[in-house]
């Protein structure tokens, strides 16, 4: 089973009422929601490690999660409140504003986490979960306790007005890199990880020296680029869509690549290291097929096996 380990939310999605006002509509999401969402939609076994509230929230997206066939008993669940995501949507372009202190999510501790995952074969991690503490060094802890014998995928999902510490931000994050197999990360995320003058295709060896065996890069409507240790470097375009919008297009796209890597045979730590470009490109090809469902319809609202 591959475990999706960070953020269940609420995406308050801006909406006309009925009197004409303004209002929002309860949407489930988080990255790591949507990509869980995605994998179960795609049928691979899938399941979420996350904090849960008991609020109407807490229970809408539980009953999401059941829906779309992805396990949750790793959910962790507290009287605590619910994070709300109050989403802007601008040309298609999604802007965030977080209403998080003191919810059911952020408040996870390392002491939370489980000691024994024995039917997970790959971690997943990501998204703002890796900025809120106490939750990221909960995840963090995760990662040190069971990554060193799972395949393990990262996309940090930078999002520079969440963090609060830089520094501490950066430490952690440079660590979870160095023990990830695949790390997922955008033009933008690369240019803030390793700032400075370098040229994209000077930065990723970087990265890669770092740790992981696969780094991927998305560049918007450019597509993507899918970089192995030993080289070779693998660009696939976007597949044509009517966009919507853009809300949880990245985290199909990751759940399109973790769920081919997995059918393929690729989605352990070995498979990763002795990955072959062919596997590297059919992983994106299919990232790309999932996301352009995503980007035509409304929300974050990931395919289903039978729809592609």
């Amino acid at each position: 089973m591959i475990l999706c380990c960070g953020e269940a939310l609420i995406d308050m999605i801006a909406a006309p009422t009925v009197s004409d006002e303004k209002g929002f509509v309860p949407r489930s999401g988080g990255a790591i929601f949507n990509t869980a969402i995605a994998l179960g939609r795609l049928g691979s076994p899938v399941g979420i490690l996350t904090g849960l509230s008991s609020d109407m929230f807490g229970q809408q997206l539980a009953e999401a999660l059941q829906a779309s066939h992805v396990d949750a008993s790793h959910v962790i669940y507290s009287d605590r409140p619910t994070t709300l995501a109050f989403v802007q949507l601008q040309d298609g372009q999604a802007s965030y504003s977080f209403v998080d202190e003191n919810s059911a999510g952020r408040m996870l501790m390392p002491e939370d986490m489980p000691d024994q995952l024995p039917a997970v074969s790959a971690l997943y991690f990501g998204g703002i979960s890796l900025t809120s503490e106490p939750c990221a060094d909960a995840y963090a802890a995760l990662l040190d306790k069971h990554g060193s014998d799972r395949a393990v995928m990262l996309d940090p999902n930078i999002r520079p007005g969440f963090i609060r510490d830089q520094t501490r931000y950066r430490t952690r994050l440079n660590q979870m890199i160095a023990q990830a197999d695949i790390v997922k990360v955008s033009d933008e995320d690369l240019d803030w990880i390793i700032p400075g003058p370098e040229s994209l295709p000077e930065k990723v060896p970087l990265l890669l020296q770092s740790g992981p065996a696969v780094v991927i890069v998305t560049r918007g409507g450019d597509g993507a680029t899918g970089f192995l240790a030993e080289g070779s470097e693998i660009s696939v375009p976007v597949k044509p869509a009517n966009v919507v919008d853009t809300v949880g297009a990245g985290d199909t796209f990751n759940a399109g690549v973790l769920a081919e890597l997995h059918r393929s045979g690729h989605l352990t730590k070995s498979g990763l290291r002795a990955l072959r470009p062919e596997n590297l490109r059919a992983a994106l090809v299919k990232g790309v097929e999932v996301a352009a469902v995503t980007v035509s319809r409304a929300g974050a609202n990931p395919p289903w096996a039978h729809e592609l």
